[in-house]
């Protein structure tokens, strides 16, 4: 049965460079410097950077050599996930008091469905900047948030007028807004597919919407659909205050390349075991097991095995994993391996929970 989505009004916040303003909050000795929060040292990984260090180039997932490559004078720190970890708790809490739709999207960012809202605000755009303003004044860090009908709106937004700024897409400058966006900028539109949009003429939002979904779907797959629809302002996720985790993974970088398969035995058993940890901890299991190799050139291979039955143990894991290992040759010698769970139990709960659920068209008058 088709069905009609209400409009909404949604905020999605995000923290600026949230790890390396932390830093720079509880030391004021790093403040308007250059910052990565990561490894330093030649096969570290940048996690996080400051807008110093920005300017420069260097940005998060990079390699800690070319970090250092590119800003000399770049300061790393090692990254404290316990004190991020207790900041964004006290973030949350501030989101608590306006509403109990807030979907956390990392430790740093978040959706809120204010359409209704504790405070009887009928402004978006208000509760916002209110928000902003408390994170500040309560923690001393800044945020920007985006403001508009739907998720995926809201979320290019936050992008704008970043850092500490905010942008409202109101119903009526949705059509327009999305049609003057370059293609790089829509959300879940990587460099891959940017490259590849560039290749069909496609580079803009307007140059999107002029392709049937016919096009999409046999250029782009599944993936299609959404970008026929997310460039017309159609996206119907709600926001999901118990957002179920699709996959839980643990991974490791290496000191030294590693060569040899029978070697890498070892390391994955104890990734394996970090993963059962991780698992039991969140008391979930789950059926495809993939196998994650980042190789000394950087390029990432993953190799997948799905199972008739639920696992969460490490010896189990192990066996499908040993299997994907010498599946085919190493093409190079690696630096990091990691390994994945997915197809959860929680994903049939959670269609289970869906199940013969019915949406009824709302109409709004809206004030952003």
């Amino acid at each position: 049965m088709e069905t009609q989505m209400p409009q909404r009004k949604i905020i999605h916040v995000d923290m600026d460079a949230f790890y390396a303003s932390v830093e720079q909050l509880d030391n004021p000795s790093l403040r308007g410097k250059p910052l990565a929060v990561g490894g330093g040292e030649k096969r570290g990984v940048v996690s996080a950077a400051s807008y110093e260090a920005r300017k420069y180039g260097v940005r998060s997932a990079m390699s800690g050599y070319l970090a250092k490559k590119r800003c000399p004078h770049l300061i790393f720190v090692k990254p404290r996930f316990d004190r991020y970890r207790e900041i964004s708790q006290r973030i949350r809490k501030i989101f608590f008091e306006y509403t109990d739709l807030v979907e956390p999207l990392s430790l740093d960012e978040a959706y809120l469905d204010v359409t209704q809202n504790k405070k009887g605000n009928p402004s978006a755009t208000m509760i916002a900047q209110e928000i902003r303003n408390r994170i500040f004044e309560e923690t001393g860090l800044r945020a920007s948030a985006g403001i508009s009908i739907n998720k995926f709106i809201a979320k290019v937004a936050s992008d704008f007028n970043k850092p500490n700024g905010q942008k409202t897409v109101t119903p009526d400058e949705v059509p327009a807004f999305l049609e003057e966006l370059a293609i790089n900028k829509f959300h879940g539109v990587g460099k891959v597919t940017t490259e590849k949009m560039y290749k069909l003429a496609i580079f803009t939002g307007a140059d999107l919407k002029a392709k049937t979904e016919e096009f999409l779907v046999q250029h782009f797959g599944k993936a299609g659909s959404h970008y026929y629809n997310v460039v017309r302002g159609i996206h119907n996720s709600p926001v999901k205050p118990d957002r179920i985790a699709k996959s839980v993974g643990a991974e490791h970088t290496y000191g030294e390349n590693l060569v040899s398969e029978v070697f890498m035995e070892e390391k994955l058993q104890q990734i394996a075991a970090e993963l059962e940890r991780r698992l039991k901890k969140k008391k979930v299991s789950g059926k495809t097991v993939t196998l994650k190799i980042k190789y000394s050139d950087f390029t990432v291979q993953t190799r997948s095995k799905t199972l008739l039955y639920f696992i969460n143990d490490s010896s189990l894991i192990m066996e499908a994993v040993k299997e994907l290992l010498y599946q085919e040759k190493l093409k190079e010698s690696v630096r990091l391996l990691g390994i994945s769970l997915s197809n959860l139990n929680t994903d049939v709960r959670e269609k289970g929970n869906d199940k013969n659920k019915k949406t009824v068209a709302v109409q709004l008058q809206f004030e952003f």
